[in-house]
């Protein structure tokens, strides 16, 4: 892939691997990196010799989602347009990688948060290393939720603790996702690698239409994320442009606590 990568693709024997590459910024997604992975994802998506497709991470985490730092200097540049992003990168890459038509690994290591989760819950299957940990993160800088997770989230765990984990911003363990259904299988850190890779392969020579006929018929049995998405998109939208974001957001990159006033 062209320009600064972010991003890289490969693709072996049926299995194409998407890996998350900016280790020192803990794989958080800036423009570049959002424009790359829907890159890779489309490529994917559009590519009849591909059977599976893993998404793992370098590093020791597997995304802590939005690249702060970009946001606040875009809310500082125009507060209008700084969630823009949510329609214009978010919901399109999600919208994509869930459609997918061949099964989705993701292989989860270290920090998985906000959109890393919502990326991460729109696979099919997940692994993650026993010291993964989890949290949505949204509220804690005066915003709701994207990248699909009121949708994903409720699906998943059901409206009660799905709206406690948005709203209170809970972290949990690999165990407790393991417990929740929320992971398919927890292995030791330093097999993650190998497991995810075995896996993903397996599914990669085995019966690609069976996988594909199950994914359509799961995805049947649920519908809302796309009008979830819409949804979503709306509301960050409206909640960029708070007070309380903004501030919530200097207080972050300023490594204290914030103040919410409601405004």
């Amino acid at each position: 892939m062209s320009g600064i990568d972010r991003i890289g693709l490969s693709t072996t024997a049926g299995l194409a691997t998407i890996t998350l590459r900016r280790p020192g910024a803990s794989n958080a997604l800036d423009r570049a990196a959002k424009e790359q992975l829907s890159a890779a994802v489309e490529t994917v998506a559009g590519d009849r010799t591909v059977r599976a497709l893993l998404l793992e991470a370098e590093g020791r985490n597997f995304c802590v989602g939005q690249d702060l730092a970009e946001h606040a200097a875009g809310l500082a540049a125009d507060p209008a347009r700084a969630m823009d992003t949510v329609g214009a990168h978010y919901n399109p890459l999600l919208t994509t990688l869930a459609a997918v038509r061949v099964p989705v690994v993701v292989a989860i290591n270290g920090a998985c948060v906000g959109a890393g989760l919502g990326i991460a819950l729109a696979g099919d299957i997940r692994i993650a290393g026993e010291s993964a940990r989890f949290a949505t993160a949204f509220t804690g800088i005066g915003l709701a939720s994207d990248s699909g997770l009121s949708h994903t989230l409720v699906e998943m765990l059901g409206p009660s603790r799905a709206t406690g984990l948005l709203m209170l911003g809970d972290r949990f363990s690999a165990a407790q996702a393991l417990d929740w259904g929320l992971v398919h299988r927890v292995v030791p850190d330093g097999d993650l690698v190998d497991a995810a890779r075995v896996l993903a392969g397996e599914l990669a020579s085995g019966p690609t239409a069976a996988h594909m006929h199950v994914k359509r018929l799961v995805s049947a049995s649920s519908t809302g994320l796309v009008e979830a998405l819409e949804r979503e998109r709306a509301a960050q939208e409206d909640l960029g442009r708070s007070a309380d974001h903004r501030a919530a957001v200097d207080a972050f990159l300023a490594k204290r606590a914030p103040s919410f006033e409601g405004r």
